[in-house]
């Protein structure tokens, strides 16, 4: 097979309905190549209960979506190619396909996140564009091309260094509108990354998947100015768990902008008043230098061989519930193999009657658990 047709076949499993970044590893550790995966998922999904047709993509739906991101200078690398960021592929839910537009190699150097409202004040926005003009001599500034601190960071990190935007929607589609040549000229001079296939317009539930692309990407995330419950503390709440270092500036108790930087900082984030603060504190190496697990066992646990028992689907639907359940404690309450269980969950993920999550958790879906 073609390098260029394994990539058109990499692109029809990512972008295969029902198919994740976890179970898109799942399913190569299992049939090793795109295209073997791709000829057991009808098996996998009726075995798992699908009554309908699984929405397979065509070849040339993704041959035509390769050739439209090479025509507006993007360039697509999968989860296995050299060059793929090191750091973001120990995520578990590392996205199996990045868009890069710019110049690829910066996203192989050491970044550090720089983060923030999009409501910023004056004095939020200064400090961002100062902190990443200094941290940008010694590492490469990630931030999200948001209106507010992102947009200053970007700005100061371009001054004196390099810069990664990550988007939530297509390297096609500016967003927001105001930053379009900020957007153009990242792309054409720094590094522009998204997940999102061309054409993608930005909606809410695209920004979570943007954010853990940023903690992912980084060593640390700074947090400057950000209110509870917004989209940067969720940036950093990615960051802590995958081992990364979390940083915040503080900021007065009378601006509720500055209550979410001043929360992580009362919870062990470390406190920055320069980029010193930051450089001294940032580690080699994650702390939770964890080698991915390919699957929901360990690598070298097989599949079985023998087919699932009957009985063993429907045991599995009635110990899960919409609350996520460690994989481990299903195997020990599941008197199955281990090697049976992932046969039966990976089943009934492609049936759609249940989701993954990082960590190696599994829940059902709304509508099974009705």
């Amino acid at each position: 097979m073609s390098h260029w047709s394994d990539r058109i076949d990499h692109l029809r499993l990512i972008r295969t309905e029902g198919i994740g970044p976890i179970t898109y590893r799942r399913l190569l550790d299992r049939y090793r190549t795109p295209a073997a995966a791709l000829d057991a998922l009808p098996e996998l999904a009726r075995a798992g209960g699908r009554t309908t047709l699984q929405r397979i993509t065509p070849s040339a739906v993704a041959e035509r979506e390769l050739e439209r991101t090479d025509a507006l200078g993007g360039r697509m690398i999968f989860l296995n190619d050299p060059g793929y960021p090191s750091l973001l592929a120990m995520m578990d839910d590392a996205p199996p396909c990045l868009i890069l537009c710019g110049t690829p190699e910066i996203a192989t150097l050491r970044c550090v996140a720089a983060v923030g409202g999009r409501n910023a004040s004056a004095n939020g926005q200064r400090m961002a564009e100062g902190l990443a003009a200094e941290l940008a001599s010694s590492v490469v500034v990630v931030s999200g091309l948001a209106r507010g601190i992102d947009t200053a960071a970007h700005g100061g990190a371009m001054r004196t260094g390099r810069t990664i935007a990550v988007i939530a929607g297509g390297i096609d589609q500016p967003y927001p509108p105001e930053n379009a040549d900020l957007h153009k000229r990242i792309a054409e001079t720094h590094l522009l990354v998204t997940e999102s296939p061309i054409g993608t317009v930005p909606q809410a539930r695209h920004f979570p998947r943007r954010n853990r692309i940023i903690a992912g990407l980084s060593l640390g995330v700074v947090v400057v100015e950000a209110a509870p419950k917004s989209g940067s503390l969720i940036t950093a709440r990615i960051a802590q768990e995958v081992g990364r270092e979390v940083f915040a500036v503080p900021g007065s108790p009378l601006d509720p902008r500055a209550r979410g930087g001043n929360d992580l900082i009362r919870q062990g984030a470390i406190l920055v008043e320069s980029a010193a603060d930051v450089l001294d504190n940032l580690p080699l190496q994650p702390a939770a230098n964890r080698a991915r697990k390919p699957g929901f066992a360990e690598p070298e646990l097989p599949f079985p061989a023998d087919p699932v028992p009957l009985d063993a689907r429907s045991f599995m639907l009635s110990l899960l519930s919409p609350e996520p359940t460690m994989v481990d404690d299903l195997v020990r309450r599941c008197h199955l193999s281990p090697s049976v269980t992932v046969a039966v969950l990976l089943e009934l993920e492609l049936a759609g009657r249940l989701q993954t999550f990082p960590g190696n958790r599994v829940a059902l879906l709304p509508d099974v658990f009705e």
